[in-house]
């Protein structure tokens, strides 16, 4: 039999009507054997997310009160039983021993640290997955609840950032029988250490979760249900004719997440690539519509496939003379970004400069000491930061055989009186990478669109 393992996230199961949906899905396709869900997502009741709520009531009080939030941990821990317990009652669950349980959790004070806060965070999944699977069963599915604390999903001991051991793909192959018609049904995010402590991984976990299950158990397909109809041409807020792109390969998701698609968790592709799984991003709103399809391959009808923006960049710029003769200088350079905690997107080169381009934000409060750092350690002639600016990629494994892609966006451009900053290939030669003013970022990408995508659709 076919092996699909489907995880659906916060808004696919933030209330009663969503994993109603879910149900239906799930139900309809035999092969939907695993099932991974996260914690509840943002509803009409609630601002915000379940898993900020557990935070702040692992901290006091204090993650709200950092993002400026008037937010109490009473009105956070009232805000989680009040979920809980409605979910219970919609659902039509008897659940007051989940509610006892989870009110016992949230009263833990023997944890503390970081320790403290990836065992509440991991309460957001663990008891809605009990919630759903209760509700499941009532409605007549055979359905097996798979915690991670018991079949073994093994994390490093980076509470707040855990790593998937490698003996949790055992464990999995193990404790999954794939041959008989049980469904299982698993909480996302989280798992255990080898010392049996509850750990997390990073937001947006969940999908890490389906994608090692999938990899472990062989799975023909990986389905990631969310609240989109799949991965866009551009931007559907900017462009609202944009359509859902049918197939990618997992390079050019992997261009498009790193420059503002940021619809799935990469590290969650990782061993989905390697197997060449497949994985089909679909919208448990709109169930009808195929998604798109991440594939190891594909063939490349379009040259063009997707055109991401990623907002809010700054670009610095260095000029030193021979510096592309100095052994080590760009090893150096990135290192004095990295011990600034500064990530780094791109960085053209020349013989005498070079620039970095990195998001804007994270330069608050840093860059007069980096920019003193750089001068002391590698004596640049020159630095130069511009901020303001945006970032512009074109995708599509197409444009490896046909690099006449770029003359036409520079035509396009041109034609309509938009300059730019930066104009850059991939080493892969399958994205360009144009930098424009963050002011007319909106106009250049309409301007792209109409003259590249819409040209190849029409």
């Amino acid at each position: 039999m076919s092996i699909k393992v489907c995880k659906f996230g916060g808004s696919s199961v933030k209330d009663a009507s969503q994993i109603k949906k879910v149900l239906d899905i799930v139900k309809e396709d035999d092969g939907r054997r695993v099932i991974v869900v996260s914690a509840p997502g943002r509803d009409d009741n609630f601002d915000e997310k379940i898993t900020d709520h557990l935070l702040n009531v692992a901290t006091s009080g204090k993650y709200f009160e950092e993002h400026f939030l008037n937010i109490s941990k009473k009105q956070s821990y009232d805000a989680i039983i009040d979920k809980y317990r409605r979910l219970c009652s919609d659902l039509n669950v008897n659940g007051d021993d989940l509610i006892k349980s989870l009110d016992k959790d949230l009263s833990n004070s023997l944890l503390k640290g970081e320790r403290k806060e990836a065992f509440f965070l991991s309460r957001g999944e663990h008891y809605n997955a009990k919630i759903i699977q209760r509700y499941f069963s009532n409605e007549g599915l055979n359905i097996k609840l798979m915690l991670p604390e018991e079949f073994g999903f093994i994390l490093s001991d980076d509470f707040r950032d855990g790593k998937v051991q490698k003996v949790t793909y055992k464990n999995i192959e193990e404790k999954f029988d794939t041959t008989k018609d049980t469904k299982y049904l698993v909480p996302g995010f989280y798992g255990v250490t080898k010392n049996d402590e509850i750990a997390v991984m990073s937001r947006g976990g969940s999908d890490l979760t389906g994608g090692e299950l999938a990899y472990a158990l062989d799975a023909n397909k990986y389905e990631n249900w969310t609240d989109t109809n799949g991965v866009y041409e551009v931007d559907p807020r900017v462009i609202s004719g944009s359509k859902v792109i049918p197939r990618l390969t997992f390079k050019e998701l992997r261009l498009l997440s790193s420059k503002g698609f940021n619809v799935f968790h990469f590290n969650a592709m990782l061993n989905c690539k390697k197997s060449k799984i497949p994985i089909n991003i679909r919208n448990t709103n709109n169930k009808e519509h195929c998604g798109t399809m991440i594939l190891s391959e594909r063939v490349p009808m379009e040259d063009l496939v997707g055109i991401a923006k990623l907002d809010n960049m700054a670009s610095i710029y260095l000029q030193k003379d021979m510096l592309a003769d100095e052994i080590g200088f760009t090893a150096e350079l990135l290192k004095i970004f990295s011990e600034f905690g500064v990530n780094t997107y791109h960085y053209p080169t020349d013989r005498d400069d070079i620039s970095i381009l990195v998001e804007q934000e994270d330069l608050k409060g840093k860059i007069n000491n980096l920019r003193r750092e750089i001068e002391k350690r590698l004596k640049t002639d020159n630095i130069i930061v511009s901020y303001n600016l945006c970032v512009i990629t074109l995708v599509g494994i197409g444009l490896k055989e046909n690099t006449f892609a770029i003359v036409d966006a520079i035509n396009a451009l041109k034609e309509n009186n938009i300059s730019f900053d930066m104009l850059d290939m991939s080493p892969s030669k399958i994205s360009l990478h144009i930098g424009v003013s963050q002011n007319i970022a909106n106009n250049a990408l309409e301007t792209l669109y109409e003259s590249l995508l819409q040209k190849e659709e029409s």
